[in-house]
């Protein structure tokens, strides 16, 4: 490892520092969100035959990802669930979810820059990417594509951060908005924290991978007290996990934002 580099934040919520600017496509009515056989026909082709095992051989043999606690999620396979996890790394953040969820596919909500790419962009929504909606059209199609995945039982995987911090070995204050979709779907909850860690035959640190649940809501509570419960719940046990990170290869530092 080269000197530590130092990135300086005032925003926990709100501060972006990937370094990939893209200017976002619009996510109107007329996205296409897949579900036709057509749609699934190139699905299967570059989620199955393409990404899944270019992913396996890479993150096993070359990045020799670890995950801890995957057994969790064994009686729950293709079954209907959401994840949540933390958003630390542009390169490997989009391959995880296929590696700690398989064999089910899992359905990826993603910011629309994902999607707006030269090339990949077109590539993504084939291999699970739903980007969130630009209007009130788009959303009752996100709202539409979601209740069929979940009806499919696919997974659901959400980054609550939203924002990418590389390397980040704490997790962020992110909100409870997002839990609102295991509430509605009365479906479980899972989560799995990323952290860097230092490995024994290199001097490479690699990712291990912890997962976490089943969470459920608590019905004695209100829809929205549930929503938050569940964030509080998940987070207290990602914040914890964090704490196995040994390697900090990126030093964040806040400061106060200038008036």
């Amino acid at each position: 490892m080269g000197k530590q580099q130092i990135i300086y934040y005032s925003d926990e919520l709100n501060d972006e520092f990937s370094k990939i600017k893209i200017t976002p496509k619009q996510i109107d009515g007329n996205w296409d969100y897949g579900g036709d056989l057509k749609w699934s026909i190139l699905s299967f082709f570059w989620y199955k035959m393409v990404f899944r095992p270019i992913a396996q051989f890479i993150f096993k043999f070359i990045l020799h990802h670890k995950i801890v606690n995957r057994q969790v999620l064994k009686p729950f396979k293709h079954k209907a669930y959401f994840m949540y996890a933390n958003h630390t790394n542009t390169a490997c953040d989009p391959f995880i979810p296929s590696m700690v969820m398989f064999p089910s596919h899992p359905f990826v909500i993603i910011h629309p820059n994902n999607v707006s790419m030269p090339v990949l962009g077109h590539i993504i929504p084939y291999l699970g990417g739903l980007p969130l909606p630009d209007n009130l059209e788009a959303t009752k199609n996100f709202i539409d594509i979601i209740k069929l995945r979940i009806s499919q039982n696919h997974p659901i995987m959400i980054y609550p951060e939203a924002h990418i911090w590389p390397y980040y070995t704490k997790i962020r204050p992110f909100l409870d908005l997002s839990f609102r979709y295991p509430v509605q779907y009365d479906a479980p909850v899972f989560c799995f924290t990323n952290t860097y860690q230092k490995q024994k035959m290199s001097k490479k640190p690699h990712i291990v991978t912890y997962v976490d649940g089943p969470f459920y809501a608590d019905k004695t509570l209100s829809s929205k007290e549930q929503k938050t419960d569940l964030r509080n719940r998940v987070y207290d046990v990602m914040t914890e996990r964090a704490k196995n990170n040994n390697v900090e290869i990126i030093k964040y530092i806040k400061v106060e934002r200038k008036k």
